[in-house]
């Protein structure tokens, strides 16, 4: 498998849960600012959508999408438990967090993040995303992940989105439960290894 990233965006998700799941798969880094791989190839040839992350198997089928990508990384290992098993409620408990990670959250940043927008636009956004924070910070209260005491990719996605926080002024230190989750999860080896591998941390 290849996954394609940009370091530090939403597809460090999908780093981190290849990284969990130990399975073997070569990450290839197509910068978003530029769209060029590091042997000048446009990355439009590749995914004409232009973002990341993209996950290519090995007989050429692609996945796009960041929330489906885990789920599908997770189902390749399921001994694992990166996510509750198909058909039960606890799957759909990890895709609703999933859809809101991706729906409320990641796509409440994004504005935040994109050159020209408005000062009131983003200071909307801003005000938006901290009222789900704080939600989250709320639902973490007595647990240790957001399934409960079991680690899943629903994790991984927070992590990294919540991570954002920092490039755009919004302070969790007042999330007490948050912050000390996302201290948690930042420990683990594999996110470790996923982030000195996109050059995040040395």
């Amino acid at each position: 498998m290849k996954l394609y990233y940009s370091a530090g965006a939403c597809s460090l998700a999908p780093h981190i849960a290849l990284k969990e799941s130990g399975l073997d798969f070569a990450a290839i880094a197509a910068p978003t600012k530029t769209h060029k791989l590091a042997d000048g190839t446009d990355y439009y040839s590749i995914n004409p959508l232009g973002y990341v992350p993209l996950l290519v198997l090995d007989d050429g089928r692609q996945l796009h999408e960041c929330a489906v990508i885990l789920q599908y990384v997770a189902d390749l290992v399921p001994d694992q438990q990166l996510a509750p098993a198909n058909g039960t409620f606890e799957r759909y408990k990890l895709q609703e967090w999933l859809n809101f990670i991706a729906t409320e959250l990641h796509k409440g940043f994004s504005p935040l993040f994109a050159p020209g927008m408005p000062d009131e636009a983003k200071a909307i956004n801003k005000t938006r995303v901290i009222g789900r924070l704080q939600w989250v910070d709320g639902e973490l209260g007595g647990t240790s992940f957001l399934l409960g005491n079991t680690f899943t990719v629903a994790d991984i996605y927070l992590f990294v989105v919540a991570g954002w926080s920092k490039h755009v002024g919004i302070d969790l230190s007042g999330m007490t439960h948050l912050s000390a989750y996302l201290a948690r999860i930042s420990a683990r080896p594999a996110v470790q290894d996923a982030l000195r591998a996109e050059g995040l941390i040395k």
